[in-house]
Order: structure tokens, then C-alpha cells, then sequence
């Protein structure tokens, strides 16, 4: 089980205001599946991938994540999971732009400490593996919007994490590119990668093997919207 959140609350409260984001949330994800989590605005997708991602911390529940309670660890050992355990994709691309794209994929293994020539190594082989070979040098602008979420996932993919996390993965892409990226993400997951999809299209959950749904903080295995 490489995550495991168990009866997951996350409330956010302002002054004596009590808000309640997630509730009751279990969700189990197995190494190598490709799982999507669905739904509108405001339903508390974001927060739940911030959990995954070891961004936020959950207010009650448990999360284990590749065996190991992250609830346990203190904010130094969170950083080392986050970096070594999870490949992040945004709907932004949020690439540095004065950097190439090599020097983009480069930047996790900068913070791992690995040493440069091998970092250059293994930024362009993952640049290889999303077919960016001859796009190592070219600065972000110079690249289209499909060719920077490659270069995004590259970079996600250089610490060969555990879990792809991907927030919205073509929220910025023509439709063109939406599908090249998505047959990406299939791609890795044939190759044994464990992608995690955070979406409000249901054409892109389809992509996925798993689809589970998220409504007012809690989670379902079908489509609230589709009952009213």
C-alpha cells in the first residue's frame, strides 16, 4: 500500500469560526495504480491533495504513506518524503524561466545533493522519457504550453518518486497537448509509476483506472451531481 489515509478531517477555523474542508475521507491507493479524484470547485479536492502531498496536515485521521506515518515525523523528515516519495504536476507548469529546461528537471536533485554531472545525467534521461530530448536547452518560453507540462513531469519523475501527484495536469493545455499529456501519464503508468489525478473533467478522469468522487469534503465511488 504505498498510501493509506484513514478517517481523514481537515477543518480550518477562523476567529471562533469552525470550517469543515474534508470529512471522514478513507482512500487506499496500491503501488502502480493510476486513480483520479473528482469533482467542482470547492469540494475539497485541493485540500485532500495538500494531505497527499504533504503540504498540509490533516486535523484528525491517520496517513501512511509508502508504510510509514507521516503524522509522526517532524518537518525535516516531512521535507525528505515530499522529495523523495512525490513527483508534483501543476495546472502552472511552475517552471523557473530564466532556466533551461534541463536546468528545470535538474532542480530536485539539486536539493537531493546529488552531484552535477549525475543530476545533468538523469535530468536528461527523464527529458528523454516525456521525448524532450532536443528540447534540453530551450529556455520555458521557448517551449509550448504541451512541451512545458512535459518538462513539469520530468522533473517530477527525476527522484523516481513513488506517486505522480498531478493538480489539474491540463487546466492550461489546447486540447491537443491535453492528450498527449494524458497518454504520458499512461504511459508511466504502464511502466509501474503510481499516478494520483486531481480533476473537475470527467473526459480527463476517464483516463484514469480509478475514478473515485469528491462532494462537500467527502468522498464517493459515483458522482453526486449526477442524483439532482
Amino acid at each position: 500500500m504505498v498510501l493509506k489515509l484513514d478517517h481523514i478531517d481537515k477543518d480550518y477555523v477562523t476567529g471562533k469560526i469552525v470550517v469543515p474542508a474534508l470529512r471522514d475521507v478513507t482512500l487506499h491507493v496500491e503501488q502502480g495504480e493510476y486513480v483520479a479524484i473528482m469533482g467542482p470547485s470547492g469540494s475539497g479536492k485541493s485540500t485532500l491533495m495538500n494531505i497527499i502531498g504533504c503540504l498540509d496536515e490533516p486535523t484528525r485521521g491517520s496517513f501512511e504513506l509508502n508504510g510509514k506515518n507521516v503524522l509522526g515525523l517532524n518537518d525535516n523528515e516531512i521535507a525528505d518524503e515530499r522529495l523523495n516519495n512525490i513527483g508534483f504536476v501543476f495546472q502552472t507548469f511552475q517552471l523557473l524561466p530564466k532556466q533551461t529546461a534541463l536546468e528545470n528537471v535538474c532542480l530536485p536533485l539539486v536539493y537531493a545533493k546529488v552531484g552535477k554531472k549525475e543530476r545533468r545525467e538523469r535530468a536528461a534521461r527523464a527529458l528523454e522519457r516525456v521525448g524532450l530530448a532536443e528540447r534540453m536547452d530551450f529556455l520555458p518560453t521557448q517551449l509550448s504550453g504541451g512541451q512545458k507540462q512535459r518538462v513539469a513531469i520530468a522533473r517530477a519523475m527525476v527522484n523516481n518518486p513513488k506517486i505522480l501527484l498531478a493538480d489539474e495536469p491540463t487546466g492550461a493545455l489546447d486540447s491537443k497537448s491535453s492528450v498527449q499529456v494524458l497518454e504520458l501519464f499512461q504511459k508511466l503508468n504502464e511502466e509501474g509509476v503510481t499516478v494520483i489525478m486531481i480533476t473537475h473533467d470527467a473526459k480527463v478522469a476517464k483516463h484514469a483506472k480509478r475514478t473515485v468522487y469528491i462532494f462537500d469534503g467527502q468522498l464517493g465511488d459515483r458522482d453526486l451531481n449526477q442524483d439532482e
